[in-house]
């Protein structure tokens, strides 16, 4: 390909969004190739194999805004006047041209602009017409919301209206500039005293009992995303099935008023009580074995409320018409998901891609026959949703009437498998051609591949960041605060051709502004506090950019460091969440006793000897150069020290590395459950999927005996200072 072919590629590639370049996040530049340019275009749906191809898409690219007279979406923010850029032949511009719109509440405002009234931003000739780009202020001021607009008597042309608060919801207490700190936890890990195998929304709701009574203000969870019913053991929260709903499997069925009018269900849990107590012993969740003892009683508690309440009362009953309310709330994403659920068990698990043709897209006619002839199994699944969204619901209140400023802190999964219901449901938007990962980083030097499928973003702008939204939306109810992960993703995205590596993939742009806009409005909407985990390559000022927008960073002590240096709590930002480690990292623990590098070694995951003895190495140098941080801080006694060479980690370091993070201006620290109750082994190991058992591992402690731990009790003094409030009982 000659010079003047390249530079065609580029000009394409940078009309498609792709990025001719990124730095490391050790400083070193990387340019993106050729190869990776055409790949990515072909996973954008824009051909670039061949010279005739690269110049059609450039042609069609720079005509595509002038195609319309209007955009998709206009985003502006609230008090801020609203700017239209309006496309028309250059004969209309002296025109006085009928507008209406109509607010999301249903009032309407009619008005005329005129074109050469505001300001000409562009010129253009095509199609034997010349045309020009104006941009004209709204004569009218709109409140917060999504509203649409309609140019011309005839609606010759119509846009969606995006009006945004500047920056994201802040509680009082963090708004104040109160310091607060709350627990973290993988719901499945929980423990209660008859449970079902795995941790449920009833011992959540004992959770957050306990964490109000040691003064905590916040109740951190992994993704609560809905996994694979057909394939249990794929347990992994952040690659779901589906983003916009709940996993059901962390309801407690006991919990569930049609228990106490179902003899069936009270029959199939008590003919499965020894398998319950062997499921309970295990220090792993089993997954298969959970859902096999769940989903009779599951029906059981369906069938039950189908004959008592649905079919079997009155207008009048209470749960029919809440069910039925949630139902219309949910609307054609629910109905589409039940689909999605019943379609897959009836073809056995298999991929979405490969059912039969007639069923690959959800609004064929195959598939609407198929919903009128399975109502009740569609039913079924809804009310599975129900159930899992009273329980959500009750565990955040409770958080609230015991105080909690903040309450429940949802985590947001960067994005749902290929073969899930997400990906079946919105094939207009998901590119299953390609993956989302990263380069490499210290985390990974030969860079990640999550496997999870991204958001086209021209299709996203095209359809008014709906499916943004309604993501956002989703996983802000029933939560104080929400976590994006990989919040970089609002910028740009790594992508990586399907079947490549990573070191074939390029950034892709994202609309930055405009999604930063959409999270606001939805923070605001939903009193959601928001956290951006922006750990890895970060681009330049994005941070920055975050703190304006009131978007918490995420700090890991792990990787707060200058050179071999940890950093001192006053260099901590201020608006951030900071915590010691997560699930992918070691505990505390096992970063002291090196757990995880054992594991490593035992998996055969070091390339060699050299690898492991360096990180070796590099661990004994973190842990001096922990303990000499701590030191300076105060924190660590001469009997510390002396417990510590005899011991290793003790509940007394353990403490004391928290009150180091605890003296830092962050709004926010997060204290992992599993450093509570000392557990030496880390969730999820990275890089690992059926050589261990990830997202599986349970606490060994039950939620009632956490309060009691010793660590708990070394770290009440550190953490007083954060408290909402003094510890308190039942209200």
């Amino acid at each position: 390909m000659g010079d003047n072919e390249n530079n065609k590629l580029e000009q394409l590639a940078k009309l498609a969004g792709i990025e001719s370049q990124y730095w490391d996040i050790w400083g070193n530049l990387h340019r993106t190739g050729e190869e990776a340019k055409a790949s990515i275009l072909g996973a954008l749906g824009i051909p670039a194999e061949s010279d005739a191809a690269v110049a059609a898409g450039i042609e069609a690219l720079a005509d595509a805004d002038w195609a319309q007279p209007l955009p998709p979406i206009v985003v502006a923010r609230l008090g801020q006047p609203i700017l239209l850029p309006v496309a028309l032949p250059e004969g209309r511009k002296g025109d006085a041209i009928p507008c209406r719109v109509l607010e999301e509440s249903g009032h309407g405002h009619h008005f005329t602009i005129t074109p050469e009234a505001g300001a000409l931003l562009a010129e253009r000739d095509g199609g034997g017409q010349h045309r020009q780009r104006w941009q004209v202020s709204l004569p009218v001021a709109l409140p917060l919301g999504y509203h649409e607009l309609v140019l011309g008597q005839a609606g010759e042309a119509r846009t969606r209206l995006i009006v945004a608060p500047d920056a994201c919801y802040l509680p009082e207490p963090i708004a104040g500039g109160a310091r607060q700190w709350g627990v973290s936890t993988h719901l499945y890990s929980l423990r209660r005293d008859g449970d079902w195998g795995i941790g449920d929304f009833t011992g959540l709701v004992d959770l957050v009992e306990v964490a109000a009574s040691l003064g905590a203000s916040i109740v951190g969870l992994n993704p609560l995303h809905t996994l694979f019913t057909q394939h249990p053991e794929r347990a992994s929260p952040y690659s779901p099935s589906s983003r916009l709903f709940l996993n059901p499997l962390y309801i407690d069925p006991e919990a569930v008023p049609d228990f106490a009018e179902s003899r069936s269900a009270q029959r199939a849990a008590k003919k499965a009580a020894k398998e319950l107590a062997a499921l309970r012993a295990k220090s792993f969740v089993d997954y298969p074995a959970v859902v096999a003892v769940r989903q009779p009683v599951f029906r059981a508690l369906y069938e039950s409320f189908r004959d008592k309440h649905l079919t079997g009362a009155g207008e009048g009953d209470a749960r029919a018409n809440a069910f039925a309310a949630f139902v219309r709330e949910g609307g054609e994403p629910l109905r589409r998901f039940a689909l999605f659920e019943v379609l897959s068990a009836d073809f056995n698990g298999a991929s979405w891609m490969e059912w039969p043709e007639a069923y690959r897209r959800c609004d064929g006619p195959a598939v609407a026959e198929f919903a009128s002839k399975r109502r009740e199994d569609l039913e079924f699944v809804q009310y599975l949703q129900w159930l899992a969204d009273i329980q959500l619901a009750a565990a955040q209140q409770r958080a609230r009437d015991l105080g909690l400023p903040i309450g429940l802190y949802r985590d947001l999964a960067v994005g749902a498998a290929a073969d899930g219901a997400d990906a079946w449901i919105a094939q207009d938007v998901i590119v299953n051609s390609a993956t989302v990962g990263c380069p490499p980083d210290p985390f990974n030097m030969l860079g990640q591949d999550w496997g999870t499928p991204p958001l086209h973003p021209h299709a996203l702008r095209e359809q008014g960041y709906a499916a943004f939204a309604n993501i956002v939306r989703a996983n802000m109810r029933h939560a104080g605060a929400l976590r994006i992960d990989h919040v970089m993703g609002l910028m740009h995205l790594f992508w990586i051709p399907k079947g490549r590596k990573p070191d074939s993939g390029a950034y892709i742009e994202y609309p930055f502004e405009d999604l930063l806009a959409v999270l606001a409005l939805e923070s605001h909407r939903n009193r959601c506090l928001v956290v951006g985990e922006d750990l890895g390559t970060v681009p330049a000022g994005f941070r920055e950019r975050m703190a304006e927008a009131n978007v918490l960073s995420y700090r890991v002590l792990y990787f707060e460091k200058d050179g071999d240096r940890f950093k001192q709590p006053e260099e901590y930002p201020g608006l951030a969440l900071a915590c010691v480690t997560t699930h992918d990292l070691a505990t505390l623990s096992g970063f002291w006793s090196e757990a995880d590098i054992n594991l490593k070694r035992e998996l055969d995951l070091y390339p060699d000897a050299a690898a492991e003895d360096g990180e070796r190495s590099a661990r004994d140098g973190d842990r001096q150069h922990l303990l000499e941080a701590l030191d300076e801080q105060g924190l660590l006694s001469a009997s510390m020290q002396s417990d510590i060479a005899k011991a290793g980690m003790t509940p007394k370091l353990v403490a004391a590395v928290h009150e180091y993070l605890a003296r830092s201006p962050v709004r926010l620290l997060l204290v992992q459950l599993d450093d509570l109750t000392e557990e030496g082994e880390q969730l999820n190991l990275p890089g690992t999927d059926l050589e261990r058992p990830n997202w599986r591992r349970r606490l060994h402690l039950k939620i009632k005996d956490v309060a009691d731990a010793p660590v708990v009790r070394a770290m009440a003094t550190g953490l007083r200072e954060r408290a909402f409030t003094e510890p308190q009982g039942d209200s």
